[in-house]
């Protein structure tokens, strides 16, 4: 294995405080990051992209809990409170 200095390339000088920030960001930060980049019709692209894959992930995991009957317990209480006169009209 050959060393930097071996072949002669320079290594170019990096701010510890900016190569640390980067190794320690979290994904979701860099991607705060790159979002308050956008530009407004960039922005609104994102909008609408990520409201329609929010949407999907949703419906698949309603799906998926009721599938496992997970939302069981949540539908008796439901239809309990409604037989004894505790929900109204909306």
């Amino acid at each position: 294995m050959l060393k930097v200095s071996e072949v002669g390339a320079r290594v170019p000088a990096c701010d510890p405080a900016v190569v640390y920030s980067e190794v320690t960001m979290t994904k979701v930060q860099r991607l705060e990051q790159e979002i308050k980049g956008l530009t407004p019709s960039e922005l609104s692209a994102f909008r609408e992209w990520f409201h329609e894959y929010d949407s999907v992930a949703w419906d698949k995991q309603i799906e998926q809990d009721a599938a496992a009957n997970k939302l069981d317990k949540l539908a008796e209480k439901a239809l309990a409170d409604h037989k004894a006169g505790r929900t109204r009209e909306i």
